[in-house]
């Protein structure tokens, strides 16, 4: 069998280990952490791996399409790229990479206010089919700032971030000093400097920074400054009169991410969002929450048909994609799995982890005989 990856990293476990050897020690646990003891980031997976799944081997089976239609657009397959944020500190030209092989493979890309590259250049390495993802600003005039922009580069659908309403405790992230504000300490410095290809990388692209925010940023803020003016302009909480004046102004389809209660879905339904992404923020937010999967369940028997249903955080491979459909998702979404890739694998890794994803699911697909990913919660063990 031919196979369209490096055979040498065709797993997610491969690929996090040479992730690690790549990536300077604060970059990857950047990546890797969740907040407090990390109890919620490692419940979303290991509950949604608990859920099985029952072949028909004798049914009258043809063959599988892995095609999902989502807003009108017909992707290749049911998943796509998380926002993720400080994408370019992890690997340079990290959201680049993964906005290409998104667009090449026809999945969807979700770019956040808070990583490193321009919803401008994002748009033009996509064609304008990326997704943008809206950290709330305090200033209704810089929202709608940011909004005009998205229009005017083509996006359709807006994601509206709700589950940030307060900074995650994350301890490695604070010792490192990756924290609101950001410090370069001898650490981090130290850490870099036995990284070499990293470094080479860095040198070649730049330093990172929140290119979405330049705009409207002072050219000569230090870090301390910058830590400031983050801190300063953005607000995560969100109200029903703010997301009113998003759905007014905001043309194209509204998403909202954070959903985590049947509660906050009614009131999604309720405020005319097109779709919800159920998601805990990757277990980085609140360690004592459900798991994704077990919140995907309860909403998905309820607003299922009344509004588009997807999931990320736990989803970390091909079955785990194929658990989440089963379970009620209508599209699930990854971060830490491409951002492993990327890191493993540079300007190799956006292509390589999307091919390996399709053919895990596919393989799940023929192997339960299932010819359409909406078809797979028929073969869900309840």
């Amino acid at each position: 069998m031919a196979f369209p990856f490096d055979t040498h990293y065709a797993s997610l476990e491969l690929l996090i280990e040479k992730a690690k050897k790549r990536m300077p020690r604060f970059a990857f646990e950047y990546l890797d952490g969740g907040c407090n003891e990390n109890i919620n980031r490692d419940r979303n997976t290991s509950e949604l791996r608990e859920v099985l799944l029952r072949p028909r081997y004798l049914n009258n089976y043809s063959e599988t399409n892995m095609e999902t239609e989502l807003f009108g657009v017909k992707y290749s397959a049911p998943f796509g790229v998380s926002p993720v944020g400080l994408q370019g500190l992890m690997w340079p030209n990290a959201p680049e990479i993964l906005a290409k092989a998104a667009f090449k493979h026809n999945i969807p890309f979700i770019l956040s206010t808070v990583t490193t590259s321009s919803l401008e250049r994002i748009s033009e390495l996509t064609e304008g089919k990326a997704w943008y993802q809206l950290y709330h600003p305090r200033e209704e005039w810089l929202r709608d700032d940011i909004l005009d922009r998205c229009e005017a580069s083509g996006y359709d659908v807006l994601v509206v971030l709700a589950d940030v309403p307060t900074f995650g405790y994350r301890a490695k992230e604070i010792r490192n000093g990756l924290s609101m504000p950001p410090q370069i300490n001898f650490r981090n410095v130290s850490q870099a400097l036995v990284k070499p290809q990293w470094c080479l990388e860095m040198l070649k692209h730049g330093v990172p920074s929140f290119a979405t925010m330049n705009k409207y940023m002072d050219k000569n803020m230090n870090v301390k400054q910058l830590g400031q003016f983050m801190n300063s302009t953005f607000s995560g909480r969100l109200n029903s009169d703010r997301i009113k004046a998003i759905r007014d102004k905001w043309k194209g389809k509204l998403v909202i991410k954070g959903i985590a209660s049947d509660e906050d879905a009614a009131e999604a339904v309720r405020l005319g969002f097109d779709g919800m992404i159920i998601s805990n923020h990757g277990g980085r937010q609140l360690d004592a929450g459900e798991s994704t999967i077990a919140v995907v369940k309860e909403i998905s028997e309820k607003y299922k048909g009344q509004i588009k249903i997807m999931m990320d955080s736990g989803v970390r491979t091909g079955p785990d994609v194929a658990r989440a459909l089963s379970c009620g998702a209508e599209f699930t979404f990854m971060g830490r799995t491409f951002m492993y890739a990327v890191g493993a694998l540079g300007d190799k890794g956006g292509d390589h982890i999307i091919e390996m994803l399709k053919m895990q699911f596919r393989q799940v697909m023929e192997q339960v005989c299932c010819e359409k990913p909406e078809d797979l919660q028929n073969f869900r063990v309840k």
